[in-house]
């Protein structure tokens, strides 16, 4: 059975108080910067699943910012997966990753999805979100987490979140309900979504590296 809306509120309080009782510092500082640069945003939204971000990612997409810095645009990209080059754009030779960024930029080629102001643009329609997630390895996590890198206001419910939500005893694990209840949350604390699911980001993840440092 669908969990009920009143369930999604009182799981979205719970969460709310508990981050007040953690003293929530939610100042405005977000972890994952937004961009305006196509090749940035997409090579980001394709390497952050499943690596770690502050050592793997984020290095690949400063390095792309600094040594392409006109690749900021769909058909740049489209140039570049044809000269064979998507490899060395994203600095990774594993081909799952490469196959589902060139499987991206031909998608938003289809679509006239030029640069970021359109591609923020759309990401707010419900009839270009649908194919997106068409697009094989895109699924809603990957969405909401490009929603953040254009500067929509959104949260990406991703292991980090799922923990915290647990740690307050909210069990449910459907995405799209986790989502409502982490962006009602932020939502009751008065501070926007991407700064609080930034804040529950370095929470979490801060606590992961105490406790893998206290394994050995």
């Amino acid at each position: 059975m669908q969990p009920s809306t009143i369930q999604m509120l009182v799981a979205a309080r719970r969460v709310a108080d508990y981050a007040m009782e953690m003293g929530a510092a939610i100042n405005r500082e977000t972890v994952r910067a937004s961009y305006d640069h196509m090749g940035a945003v997409l090579a980001d939204s394709v390497l952050q699943a499943g690596l770690n971000y502050r050592s793997v990612v984020l290095p690949r997409v400063a390095a792309i910012l600094d040594r392409f810095p006109n690749h900021d645009c769909t058909s740049k990209l489209v140039e570049l997966i044809e000269g064979g080059e998507t490899s060395s754009f994203l600095n990774w030779q594993h081909p799952e990753k490469i196959g589902r960024f060139e499987a991206l930029v031909r998608f938003l080629s289809r679509q006239s999805v030029e640069n970021v102001v359109v591609l923020k643009h759309r990401l707010q329609d419900g009839s270009f979100i649908l194919p997106l997630r068409e697009v094989r390895g895109i699924g809603p996590k990957t969405v909401d987490y490009m929603q953040c890198l254009v500067g929509i206001d959104s949260i990406a419910v991703d292991r980090h979140v799922r923990t915290f939500a647990k740690r307050v005893g909210v069990i449910e694990d459907d995405y799209d309900f986790l989502r409502s209840v982490f962006c009602n949350a932020a939502d009751l604390l008065s501070v926007s979504r991407r700064d609080f699911d930034a804040w529950v980001w370095r929470r979490e993840s801060t606590l992961s590296t105490k406790q893998l440092g206290f394994a050995f």
